[in-house]
């Protein structure tokens, strides 16, 4: 379910503190509920997802497309570090307070090309830098109420001038009508078939 913005943004994230200037662009409640101590299993959960290899076809055709692309225009040459967007630094690992450098060891989105930048006990950032943006992922573990949580998700950006503006509009469709839904889809299912 997609989540106002704002509602994302009401919590006092560590992201905001370290991506003051990129723009939350999307915010989902994850359907993943558990106890206090369900964030591990969630983080898993999402570090197992390849939209290359998502269960949805059309999911897999647009990524595969992206990446087609990315080829042909060199957005994705991992060699070059690019810095963000009016800044000087090429990743926020630089600006994470000492305490939270290295937190975030052990999960590995390599498939999705996000490298992680840091771990709380209810928050996990990773970062995607190409040709077209500088992105963050945002994970969340939000609580309920009555020792409930759930899982949360934003998308945080920086286009790379008109070229990245473009893109983020032109796939804008595609992530809410296509993408994310099927994204919902393989989480739910992964979480109900995750062991209690």
């Amino acid at each position: 379910m997609r989540l106002l913005n704002a509602e994302h943004a009401a919590h006092p994230w560590v992201i905001a503190q370290i991506a003051p200037d990129f723009e939350l662009i999307d915010a989902w409640a994850l359907p993943a509920q558990g106890g206090r101590d369900g964030f591990d299993a969630l983080l898993k959960i999402m570090a197992a997802l390849d939209g290359a290899n998502a269960e949805s076809a059309l999911t897999r055709a647009l990524f595969r497309v992206r990446y087609q692309l990315g080829a042909w225009f060199g957005w994705d040459n991992a060699a070059r570090q690019l810095p963000i967007p009016g800044c000087t630094e090429t990743t926020l690992s630089q600006r994470l307070p000492v305490n939270l450098r290295g937190s975030a060891t052990g999960l590995d989105l390599s498939p999705a090309s996000f490298t992680p930048l840091y771990r709380t006990r209810n928050e996990w950032a990773a970062e995607l830098s190409n040709g077209t943006v500088h992105a963050v992922l945002h994970l969340a573990w939000v609580e309920q109420g009555k020792d409930r949580h759930r899982g949360q998700m934003g998308v945080y950006v920086k286009p790379r001038g008109k070229l990245g503006a473009t893109y983020m509009a032109l796939i804008r469709p595609f992530r809410h009508l296509i993408v994310y839904p099927a994204l919902m889809r393989q989480i739910g299912r992964a979480w109900q078939a995750h062991p209690a």
